[in-house]
């Protein structure tokens, strides 16, 4: 599965076709669907342009690409959004409307929490691990096993470090959710590499504007459907 991270947190101005609003987001949805991507991810805004988990901003961006794609979509719960663990699980009791799934990054304060919220609500699960000691905190919370899919997302500048972080997350998780489908993917200048690498493991996949602004060759994309048909298209040479 290829999933296509539309926007993220990339401010309107580092991209002149980041959608940020939810036609733009219903929009690039549907290109990029087209162009094969199987999943989505969005972080919905406000009036203000800026991220948020308010109920009616998030339902509004999930109605608006529901009507024009039939396809999963889910929101990041990322702390940085709603600083405080507990004003995120009130803003996450408040959705009228829900996400197919949810990243929840195991790292961040009140994360277990959230993820038991989350599924107690009936949205998918996708844990966000980012280094080991995340992996170690996703053993230990006993929902490991109930997750959608385990988000392995090292942060590391290089590819080699980044790999070396993949083969050490994976060991913390040994045991705890070896059945749980595994997306691999890397930001910036590792996100090629890695989306080659999930191609090589058999992994889920994830390009967009979240994860690079540019093409495999260096060259600044055109934006999101480009991003994803050269990533189906590498994907394809792998299998």
């Amino acid at each position: 599965m290829l999933k296509c991270c539309l926007n993220g947190a990339r401010r309107a101005g580092e991209h002149p076709t980041c959608p940020t609003t939810a036609a733009a987001l219903a929009r690039d949805a549907a290109a990029v669907v087209a162009a094969g991507a199987g999943a989505l991810h969005v972080h919905p805004r406000d009036t203000a342009g800026l991220e948020t988990l308010d109920g009616a901003a998030v339902g509004a961006a999930l109605a608006a690409i529901r009507a024009v794609v039939d396809a999963p979509v889910g929101v990041s719960t990322g702390a940085w959004i709603v600083a405080g663990a507990g004003d995120r699980l009130r803003a996450i009791e408040g959705w009228d409307v829900l996400p197919d799934f949810a990243s929840v990054n195991l790292h961040e304060a009140g994360s277990v929490e959230v993820a038991a919220l989350l599924l107690a609500r009936g949205v998918g699960v996708e844990a966000g691990v980012w280094h080991p000691d995340a992996a170690a905190v996703l053993a230990g919370s006993g929902l490991a096993g109930r997750c959608l899919r385990i988000l392995v997302e090292p942060m590391a500048v290089t590819a080699g470090d980044a790999l070396d972080t993949v083969e050490a997350i994976e060991q913390r998780l040994a045991g705890a959710a070896d059945g749980v489908p595994r997306l691999l993917h890397g930001v910036d200048g590792t996100a090629w590499a890695l989306l080659a690498e999930a191609g090589r493991r058999g992994c889920d996949a994830r390009i967009g504007l979240e994860d690079t602004l540019y093409r495999p060759d260096g060259r600044r994309t055109e934006g999101n459907e480009e991003l994803v048909r050269l990533a189906a298209e590498r994907l394809e040479d792998a299998s």
